[in-house]
């Protein structure tokens, strides 16, 4: 155990009082793949086995310190050892990496892949022209600056990535969670089955029902942004700052929802495992940000 943390006091030394600019390079392979390492096997049951690893390690240092020889002698031994263990532990994870890696290593910036708020916008554009087509009813507040804890509070809570399908199904008639609003906060579906206050205002067309009535209601005592389809006509309209626009088209829908989810710097992950996305592929999340 004392050659290894004289082995690591010499690194870090050397990092710290004589680095080059070879020792900057070599910094920056390790980091890279230190962090595709991490990408690769997060999420995964080698999570909680890197866990162990990492108290093993430390409870190995503390002995050291107390010299404590008995259990500093037995974890140097292990350590030795150490190199099979972890090829045995982490042959699953080793196995997928090489074989991305031996699908490609070149580095390149996939056109097709979107942000997540493209990837938010789309969702939610596809979700409420697909409920406006069937004429089915939909209200999605968006929060704003103004928190909605309160509203929430009164609804199911959900805490889910945005999806296409999962509020589709929110909406559908005669389930539990049909009836209400559903409130987004940032990038997820916070609560559904929400009850709103309706608007008092004499302004508001006779022809709407409880549901416009209830945007309306929302968006005059807080800043979100609420997205209504009528049960009735399909129309989808939306409630902001107390007005309501009606007769939204996907366009007309798209821009609004990329005012209230601007477009990102595109962040672009040279992954070195070219099997894994830049971006979390998302297949867990969507279905349950």
């Amino acid at each position: 155990m004392s050659s290894l943390l004289e082995q690591l006091e010499n690194f870090f030394w050397n990092i710290l009082y004589r680095p080059t600019v070879t020792d900057v390079i070599d910094i920056a392979i390790i980091a890279v793949l230190l962090f595709e390492a991490v990408m690769l096997v997060r999420r995964t049951r080698a999570v909680q086995v890197l866990k162990g690893v990492a108290v093993f390690i430390i409870v190995g240092y503390i002995s050291s310190i107390l010299k404590l020889k008995t259990l500093s002698w037995l974890i140097q031994t292990v350590i030795n050892n150490g190199v099979l263990a972890i090829l045995i532990l982490f042959q699953p994870e080793f196995r997928r990496a090489l074989e991305q890696l031996g699908r490609g290593t070149k580095i390149e910036l996939h056109k097709n892949e979107k942000t997540e708020n493209e990837y938010i916008i789309d969702e939610l554009a596809k979700c409420l022209t697909n409920l406006a087509k069937r004429r089915v009813g939909a209200l999605v507040v968006i929060e704003g600056k103004t928190g909605l804890q309160d509203v929430m509070e009164t609804g199911t809570q959900i805490d889910s990535v945005i999806s296409a399908a999962l509020l589709e199904n929110i909406f559908e008639p005669n389930t539990p969670l049909h009836d209400g609003a559903v409130v987004l906060r940032r990038n997820r579906i916070a609560s559904a089955a929400c009850m709103l206050a309706l608007s008092d205002s004499n302004l508001i067309s006779s022809s709407l029902g409880t549901r416009h009535r209830a945007g309306l209601g929302i968006s005059e005592t807080t800043d979100a942004t609420v997205l209504i389809v009528s049960e009735e006509t399909g129309i989808i309209s939306m409630a902001s700052e107390g007005k309501l626009t009606r007769y939204l088209d996907e366009t007309a829908l798209r821009q609004i929802l990329g005012k209230i989810y601007p477009e990102e710097r595109i962040r672009v992950r040279h992954s070195l495992f070219r099997g894994r996305k830049g971006r979390e592929e998302k297949n867990d999340d969507r279905s349950a940000r």
